[in-house]
């Protein structure tokens, strides 16, 4: 029998309409909650169902592991929130490996963004105007609002849905998105107009929003026009973004008159980061061709310093460390107020397998900006080579700091293993099992971590483990609902 709750999921992850704006769980309350038959979902339900569906995407998705570019998208969305009416709700972004030309979010405030969007995107405002987009349909509760409309219409059967998301997560592209796409063409034939109100309403609240945070509003119209014109191009073929968020001439219309009329009273200036951030994406899809990566970044009259960037980061690719290196120290000393460059330098550093000049580089940075995330994440990654005991403790902060990341539990797990934490590292390796949808296994690891803890006597570990159990059997009753 289906549940109506998994259905509505699959509905909404399709259209990639939002949820209502709710409180942050704390780091203990990871757990999902046991989920009656009715359709109505509270605002806590949507929140951990919402991280439900994140945990399944990531076992089939690619990530994009480039913490740089982790920090700068979640930097930039929390530069759009305080404008979007959505009050202290902060959405978990997550990056994807892909080429395809899109972003998402589902219910519960999570936000998804494919590295093909900085491809495609020549601008950070141009950017800013699609998560400012999925920012409006956050705030106008769209996802509520579609589940009540739904209550009327009586979706038919979407049981091939879940296929096709499961299809495209893993990496099927277009052909899985059609088979979605296609299991609910009724529905979407019912409901165009309906959802077209709602990207009507998502575009005048992000266009708010971006002219609030500094931003120029025409940005996002001339990401419509360049989305059009790239359908136009491929035989009417659209991009990804606009198979779930379709983009009429009249809405476009709609958009440039409202734009029009918004003014700009603090301009954001000119920045390079996203340039910077621009180049990593572009390194990162063309890998087997570095110089595609750098006349691609040059199409777009990008920051002289990002060309140079780039330049380096395509010599640490070749094995040309001290080349790199310096390249990237020049930049940095030209932009001291960039961590990221000399993060940067810092990686190369690592990946050539010099962990005493990452430790020496990072710990340099953390003194002018101790609060930058991929640089105390770097170096924790290093210490794991010279002092496994300092390595945890700073991976348990970083851990405790973003509960949701799961390559930091894998760390923290390699850390606790190394410095003699047995048990603390079997915890730690569960909380990554259950962070990527390994749920079954996750709870079979804390039956180990269990046994550990009580043959060590180590009372606040078994403390945490049966807390944690508890949590991760009220996920996997969560997680039985949408199979």
């Amino acid at each position: 029998m289906r549940h109506p709750l998994r259905t509505w999921l699959m509905a909404a992850i399709l259209a990639f309409t939002l949820p209502v704006a709710t409180p942050t769980l704390a780091v203990e309350d990871f757990d999902l909650p046991r989920l009656g038959a009715g359709n109505s979902v509270s605002g806590n339900e949507e929140l951990r169902l919402g991280r439900a569906w994140l945990r399944q995407f990531r076992a089939r998705a690619p990530a994009w592991q480039d913490p740089i570019a982790q920090d700068y998208v979640e930097s930039l969305v929390g530069r759009l929130l305080p404008h979007s009416g959505l009050g202290d709700t902060r959405p978990i972004v997550t990056l994807v490996d892909s080429r395809m030309l899109n972003a998402f979010a589902v219910p519960g405030g999570v936000m998804g963004v494919n590295s093909g969007l900085f491809a495609f995107a020549s601008d950070e405002a141009s950017l800013a105007s699609v998560l400012a987009h999925e920012l409006g349909h956050l705030s106008q509760n769209h996802y509520a609002r579609r589940m009540a409309r739904a209550e009327e219409t009586q979706i038919p059967a979407m049981a091939a849905m879940l296929a096709g998301m499961l299809i495209a997560a893993g990496g099927g592209g277009e052909a899985g998105i059609g088979v979605a796409m296609g299991s609910q063409a009724a529905f979407l034939q019912d409901q165009l107009a309906y959802s077209r109100r709602f990207e009507q309403e998502a575009d005048r609240i992000g266009l708010q929003t971006l002219a609030q945070a500094g931003y120029d509003p025409d940005a996002m119209v001339d990401m419509f026009r360049a989305m059009q014109r790239m359908a136009a191009l491929q035989g009417g073929n659209p991009p990804e973004f606009l198979l779930t968020h379709p983009v009429t001439e009249s809405r476009v219309t709609d958009a440039d008159a409202r734009a029009s009329q918004i003014s700009v009273s603090r301009p954001r200036p000119e920045e390079p980061q996203y340039d910077l951030i621009r180049a990593r994406a572009l390194l990162d899809l063309n890998r087997s061709n570095p110089e595609r990566a750098l006349a691609r970044l040059t199409e777009g009259d990008p920051a002289d310093v990002a060309e140079r960037y780039l330049k380096a980061l395509i010599a640490a690719e070749r094995g040309q460390t001290e080349a790199a290196l310096a390249h990237l120290d020049a930049l940095a000393d030209t932009l001291p107020d960039l961590p990221m460059i000399a993060t940067s330098a810092a990686e190369v550093a690592f990946d050539a397998g010099d962990h005493a000049a990452t430790l020496e580089r990072t710990q340099r940075l953390l003194r002018l900006f101790p609060d930058y995330l991929p640089a105390r994440r770097l170096r924790a990654e290093a210490l794991l080579h010279h002092d496994p005991a300092q390595a945890y403790q700073a991976l348990r902060e970083l851990t405790d700091r973003r509960p949701e990341d799961p390559t930091l539990f894998a760390l923290l797990a390699e850390a606790a293993g190394r410095s003699g934490q047995e048990a603390w590292g079997h915890l730690a390796r569960a909380e990554h099992m259950q962070l990527t949808g390994r749920i079954d296994s996750a709870i079979r690891q804390l039956e180990v971590a269990k046994q550990v803890a009580q043959n060590s006597s180590d009372s606040t570990a078994l403390a945490r483990i049966e807390q944690r159990r508890e949590a991760f059997l009220g996920y996997r009753e969560t997680m039985e609902k949408f199979r």
